[in-house]
């Protein structure tokens, strides 16, 4: 997936009220941008940062800009925008790239399921169990090369978890797909110092059967798409 703006550099000077961010210009002017992200961004929203921003020209948006990625300067980039992982996947799971899923040639996004919740991906195909795949977005790494989720206590995250355990314990395929915007990480695992419950939540579903996903993202400032398998759990199994 492409950007549909060219990306410009700037510097982070503060994140606040969770969607904001005060940027510097290269050529020295302070912007507000959009930053589509809920989470804490735990190591990512760093004063000084090298953040790049998707200009837009749309009437109808408030703000010039938006917060796409941040540049570790070493070749690494991390993803920030939650809205980006499920176009990102949607265009994978049409094109059939995700081996786990390649069979399923009909994909559903956003279809309402369990008790008021919605999946971001319904799967079918003929002669196969439907498939209930979501998706989360991972971005923190407190440990080189180890990305883990979440960065902050989430009670929708955990009534996921337990929509998808009725799914599998239906007789349906019921997929929790963890898609991680770093290009610096190898392992996947949940952060349970953060949020105990979720965690609960996590291996009670396994146990009810829910599959787990771990894919990379190749990410540059011209766009993301997706990369290899992940390892799930903090060393090679």
């Amino acid at each position: 997936m492409r950007f549909q703006t060219d990306l410009v550099p700037a510097r982070l000077i503060r994140r606040y009220k969770r969607f904001l961010a005060d940027c510097r210009l290269e050529d020295g002017r302070e912007v507000t941008a959009h930053c589509a992200n809920p989470g804490s961004m735990m190591g990512l929203a760093v004063e000084g940062s090298k953040i790049w921003l998707e200009p837009n020209d749309d009437p109808k948006k408030k703000l010039r800009y938006g917060w796409r990625l941040v540049d570790h300067e070493n070749g690494h980039f991390t993803g920030v925008d939650t809205s980006l992982p499920n176009r990102v996947l949607r265009a994978a799971l049409e094109a059939r790239a995700i081996a786990p899923l390649a069979a399923y040639t009909t994909v559903r996004p956003e279809v309402k399921y369990g008790t008021n919740s919605r999946v971001d991906f319904l799967l079918t195909q003929d002669s196969l169990p439907d498939a209930y795949v979501e998706v989360k977005s991972v971005t923190l790494c407190r440990t080189q090369g180890l990305a883990e989720f979440p960065d902050s206590v989430t009670a929708r995250g955990a009534k996921h978890m337990a929509e998808l355990a009725k799914m599998a314990q239906a007789g349906h395929r019921a997929v929790l797909l963890y898609l991680v915007q770093r290009t610096d990480c190898t392992h996947v695992d949940i952060a349970h110092d953060i949020d105990p419950t979720y965690a609960a939540a996590h291996e009670d579903a396994t146990k009810a059967g829910v599959e787990t996903l771990c894919i990379g993202t190749h990410i540059t400032p011209e766009g993301i798409t997706i990369a290899t398998p992940l390892v799930l759990g903090r060393t090679a199994r």
